[in-house]
């Protein structure tokens, strides 16, 4: 089964999204946005940036796990990823989301 992104609205009124591997695995995260059209922009985003490397920026958080962020063309994160154990574990996942990032599909949590 292929991924899909899931919209979601906080108790504040802000919206996120979250990138879902076909196991429904989350493999990104985006920030809170004010507004749904500001979500879905981020969506279409991760959708026309996945398939790039060089968006990828690979990390080391200070306790030494590994995670990553997506970037747009003009360097602002689009998505982070959970923490991996390891750099493999990392790179395991920037693939995944290379796989997935380009689903059309919206599931809307909103409603």
């Amino acid at each position: 089964m292929a991924g899909w992104f899931e919209l979601t609205k906080n108790d504040k009124g802000q919206f996120s999204f979250a990138l879902k591997a076909g196991n429904a695995e989350t493999i990104l995260r985006s920030e809170q946005y004010e507004s749904r059209s500001a979500a879905e922009n981020g969506i279409a985003s991760v959708q026309k940036n996945c398939g790039m490397d060089e968006r990828y920026e690979r990390k080391t958080a200070t306790d030494g796990r590994a995670f990553f962020n997506l970037k747009a063309g003009n360097h602002q994160v689009i998505g982070t990823s959970q923490m991996y154990a390891s750099e493999a574990s990392r790179d395991g996942g920037i693939t995944s989301v290379k796989a997935n990032g380009a689903s059309s599909v919206v599931k809307d949590m909103t409603v």
